[in-house]
């Protein structure tokens, strides 16, 4: 058997190289974490690598702010880039706990799907789904990317945005037609502004056919967008445009933002 050439498994290398890399990052990190600092020869026999090794993995995690040097020097410490990274676990998981309740009811109510959404760029991403009586199969929106453009809390999210930041983001979005009802991007500026104005967002077969939504936001304590409620169900028995439905999801919103700390009538 010919001798195996580094060229012939590449792929294998690298990844086993680059697991062991993040283990070494990991581990550094937990070292960190339980110490409270360290000098890098510490660390080196610790993780059990070379000084210089050690060296290069808390230089990179000190460009991202994950650790800095403390006062005394040559001595390493967490630091508040982890905080940046962090922040936002709680603050998910507290909308996600803080809103269950009444996606739940919302459910119960109206007998259909029910989903809790946040903005992750150019996509909705529901976090969160109760499902109503009237559901003859589940389907799991929970971690579905869905594009802004043809869903109910995706309208919100652009509804809300800055006129600028709106702008950039759709220049980066192909607004391709999922269904004969999705609107172009002419149809959906001129819709927006109504969103904010009546506080709440719908779609009618635009992301599949058949499926119609209506979402209202969510804000957080310091008045700004966080999230959207949603209801959907098939357009032979779920119509957004019903005056209480309408106003079911614009009091969900609402309640969800109260209770997040949010204005009681945010604008």
């Amino acid at each position: 058997m010919g001798k195996t050439t580094e060229s012939e498994e590449p792929d294998e290398g690298r990844s086993a190289n680059g697991v062991q890399a993040v283990d070494r990052v990991v581990r550094a990190l937990e070292i960190l974490a339980k110490e409270g600092s360290a000098a890098v020869g510490d660390m080196a026999d610790r993780m059990g690598v070379h000084k210089s090794t050690a060296s290069r993995i808390l230089g990179a995690l000190e460009t991202h702010g994950f650790v800095q040097q403390s006062t005394r020097r040559g001595k390493y410490q967490l630091g508040v880039g982890l905080l940046r990274v962090a922040s936002s676990i709680p603050r998910r998981l507290s909308l996600v706990h803080t809103a269950r309740p009444v996606l739940e009811d919302l459910a119960q109510r109206y007998g259909e799907t029910v989903n809790l959404a946040v903005r992750r760029d150019v996509y909705a991403v529901n976090v969160d789904q109760a499902l109503g009586a009237a559901n003859l199969a589940s389907y799991d929106w929970i971690g579905n990317l869905t594009p802004l453009y043809a869903t109910s809390s995706g309208k919100v999210f652009l509804a809300y945005l800055h006129s600028s930041e709106r702008d950039q983001l759709l220049e980066r979005v192909e607004l391709k037609a999922l269904t004969p009802h999705t609107l172009d991007r002419e149809q959906l500026e001129r819709e927006l502004p109504s969103i904010v104005e009546r506080g709440y967002a719908s779609t009618h077969g635009e992301l599949e056919d058949g499926l119609n939504a209506i979402a209202a936001p969510i804000f957080g304590h310091t008045g700004d967008l966080i999230g959207a409620v949603s209801v959907s169900g098939p357009a032979f028995r779920f119509d957004p445009s019903d005056p209480g439905v309408i106003n079911a999801v614009v009091a969900a919103g609402e309640e969800i933002t109260e209770l997040m700390g949010g204005p009681a009538h945010a604008e």
